[in-house]
């Protein structure tokens, strides 16, 4: 049976998915935007993007381009990561490749969507493979066939085969002045590193002439990489305020859940596909 696993997306939410993918024994490739905007870039597969290749617990990812360097890069058991948002260039590789020193077709498992846009994603369709959605945006059904619940509480990492995850509360977790917003549009600037201790009103980065500063003690946690051209309001940095420098460079306790809750569908969808995608494991949030 074909093992590998395509993610949508290689942020760190995703990037926790797929270290517990690769770490079960399945192939992983990643698809990106041209310019990723993951804020924890530390662990973030997606980083690979800009610098070639990128490393998180261990586990490298790597730039590729062609069917080739993708065989090779699973060969090496690193993740690929393709540039590749609409899923248009991936539908050009050859139909057969070689992967894991066998001739098998080219059509992933399971298609996990880990984009986290928080809008409604396009439909399935009759030719759709194994889908699995992360969070708001997703019915079952419709536009995948297992969700996966993102939001902190008792239900996340859940599997959900009926119905929708918990809706978008518009508010980041914990403490709202952690998250780092740009204040004007323009072209990020960055002062401080992730995994630096930062005092309050320290510059840790400015757009546009616009200082970003610390609103109080903590740990950088995340950054975008500077020098994109961002828009005012945007996410662009996360400060911690437990100050623990090592939690930057490890995926964190939610990504892990989420990545189990997707193992979990994928395990259930191999032992029986039939009952996986018609059964209910776990009701939806209407259900309670």
């Amino acid at each position: 049976m074909l093992n590998l696993i395509l993610i949508r997306g290689g942020g760190d939410l995703a990037s926790g998915v797929a270290l517990r993918l690769h770490h079960a024994g399945f192939d992983v490739l990643i698809t990106e935007l041209p310019q990723p905007l993951a804020v924890r870039r530390a662990v973030s597969f997606s980083e690979a993007v800009y610098e070639g290749r990128w490393t998180v617990e261990n586990v490298t990812s790597r730039l590729i381009q062609t069917p080739e360097q993708l065989a090779d890069c699973l060969a090496r058991r690193e993740i690929p990561i393709l540039i590749d948002p609409d899923l248009s260039l991936i539908a050009t590789f050859n139909p057969s490749i070689r992967l894991r020193h066998s001739e098998q077709a080219f059509r992933p498992l399971a298609i996990v969507d880990a984009r986290l846009l928080k809008q409604v994603a396009p439909p399935l369709t009759h030719s759709s493979p194994f889908t699995i959605g992360l969070g708001p945006g997703f019915t079952v059904g419709e536009n995948c066939h297992a969700i996966i619940e993102t939001q902190r509480g008792h239900t996340l990492g859940r599997v959900y085969w009926s119905g929708s995850a918990n809706p978008d509360s518009g508010q980041p977790e914990g403490d709202p002045r952690r998250v780092l917003r740009a204040p004007a549009d323009g072209l990020l600037t960055g002062y401080a590193q992730i995994g630096e201790h930062c005092e309050p009103g320290q510059v840790i980065a400015e757009v546009n002439g616009e200082k970003i500063v610390a609103p109080f003690s903590g740990v950088l946690r995340g950054l975008l990489h500077p020098g994109l051209e961002v828009s005012k309001g945007l996410k662009v940095g996360d400060l911690d305020p437990r100050d623990k420098r090592e939690y930057c460079f490890l995926v964190s306790d939610k990504a892990l859940a989420i990545g189990g809750g997707v193992l979990e569908a994928i395990l259930g969808y191999q032992t029986s596909p039939q009952a996986a995608v018609s059964g209910v494991r776990y009701q939806a949030r209407e259900q309670g």
